[in-house]
């Protein structure tokens, strides 16, 4: 097998092209509640980083329950993980992380106290994928109804 082809080595690649997640957690009533959150990362080393206000929903949520899901989608990937969240107090990572589209949520800028980071701990995961991107899905997808063959896309679930 190939690094190509490593599971782990696929995952690391697709997370990075993701700007977006919905992040699903438990509520005190147990009720799954899912919300979009902005990846704040780019490389991905077996967790994924959000800034988030402390008094959320979603750190209110992993305070008390900590097990979450992410689901991430683009046109031809797709990837679901399983995790453990934690609320992480780093200042001079927030500011690392800090950009002027954070502003809409947050105007008072990185020192405002509300402010805190979200960091999901994945502990196992999975992913589809199409190979050669949105253009070579659409000739898989139009040759798989001419051939009647099923599609062949990248799929794979792992522990991380």
């Amino acid at each position: 097998m190939s690094d190509n082809e490593d599971p782990r080595a696929i995952l690391a690649e697709l997370l990075p092209e993701f700007r977006f997640a919905m992040v699903t957690t438990v509520d005190e009533s147990g009720k799954l509640t899912a919300r979009p959150l902005t990846v704040q990362e780019a490389e991905f080393d077996g967790d994924l980083w959000f800034v988030v206000d402390r008094g959320s929903s979603v750190a209110t949520h992993v305070a008390s329950r900590p097990a979450v899901g992410v689901a991430l989608s683009k046109d031809d990937a797709w990837v679901s993980l399983a995790g453990e969240a934690t609320i992480v107090d780093d200042r001079a990572r927030l500011e690392h992380y800090w950009s002027s589209t954070l502003e809409a949520w947050f105007p008072d800028g990185p020192d405002d106290p509300r402010i805190t980071l979200l960091r999901v701990d994945a502990i196992s995961g999975e992913y589809w994928s199409s190979a050669g991107g949105r253009i070579a899905t659409a000739i898989g997808l139009i040759k798989s109804k001419i051939t009647g063959e099923t599609y062949e896309g990248r799929n794979e679930k792992l522990d991380l």
